[in-house]
């Protein structure tokens, strides 16, 4: 644990928690590496296979904080390399992280959790571009993500007006997958990880990894490189087991097929 981050492993299970309710978790530089660093320890953790990112308190985190940039803080931006003024927002990871969401998630919080593949909102969360309000750019690659995520023109809306985004709206745009009691999002977010612990983890990692590249790729190219993780999932064995068990009566009737050595 750092001052500002904290880190748990819950089985195979990595939670990693931003420590600043004060600040309503606004992230510092200290902060914003110690997420990098945290981050690039559970994607080189052969024990962790998902990371859960939540924040401290009554808050997700309130994005940049704004008083260590007026102060003169510097080095949050670098021109090459994958550390976002965020922290992890330009780290491409092997592995899957949920994001769980109480109150706001806004500025830089936002794109904290755009970042993240799966987003569970309490009721209490809200969403917004309030960089709008202070002038301060996205800059954590949210004008990329946020289009992709919820469409062009609801993206735009965003990112033009700055407006607070509740979690029902979240839910029904698809900004979030799914919305909580308040108090609740960590548990229901450890709950999806933990279910997706107990899958083959080469097919759901090599699956998720060609959707994320085939937005840079063109449909030719997209569809080769699908080809590449599948028969990379192929070669690792793993979808020869799931089909025997399947032949033996397992994952009939749609219940979910996990390893069953499910960790």
């Amino acid at each position: 644990m750092t001052s500002t981050v904290s880190v748990r492993a819950e089985g195979r299970v990595t939670v990693v928690t931003i420590e600043r309710p004060e600040k309503r978790n606004a992230v510092d530089l200290m902060t914003a590496r110690a997420l990098y660093d945290a981050f690039k320890r559970f994607d080189a953790d052969e024990g962790a296979d998902v990371a859960v990112l939540t924040g401290a308190g009554d808050a997700f985190c309130s994005g940049a904080d704004l008083k260590a940039l007026a102060e003169g803080e510097t080095g949050r931006f670098e021109k090459d390399g994958d550390f976002g003024p965020m922290g992890p927002t330009r780290l491409k990871l092997g592995k899957p992280v949920i994001a769980a969401v109480e109150g706001p998630a806004v500025a830089g919080g936002t794109e904290l959790a755009l970042w993240c593949d799966l987003r569970i909102a309490a009721r209490s969360a809200v969403f917004g571009i309030f960089n709008r309000r202070f002038g301060v750019p996205l800059v954590d690659l949210g004008t990329i993500r946020l289009p992709r995520i919820v469409g062009h023109g609801r993206a735009m809306e965003m990112i033009l007006t700055g407006r607070p985004v509740g979690a029902e709206e979240a839910l029904r745009i698809g900004l979030v997958n799914e919305v909580t009691a308040d108090g609740e999002a960590l548990r229901r977010a450890l709950a999806l990880a933990e279910t997706l612990t107990g899958f083959s983890q080469n097919a759901m990692r090599n699956d998720r990894l060609s959707a994320i590249e085939q937005w840079n790729l063109s449909g030719e190219a997209a569809a080769a490189n699908e080809v590449a993780h599948g028969l990379a999932t192929l070669a690792s064995g793993e979808a020869a087991e799931g089909p025997a068990r399947f032949a033996g009566g397992a994952g009939r009737h749609g219940s979910l097929l996990a390893l069953p050595s499910a960790r």
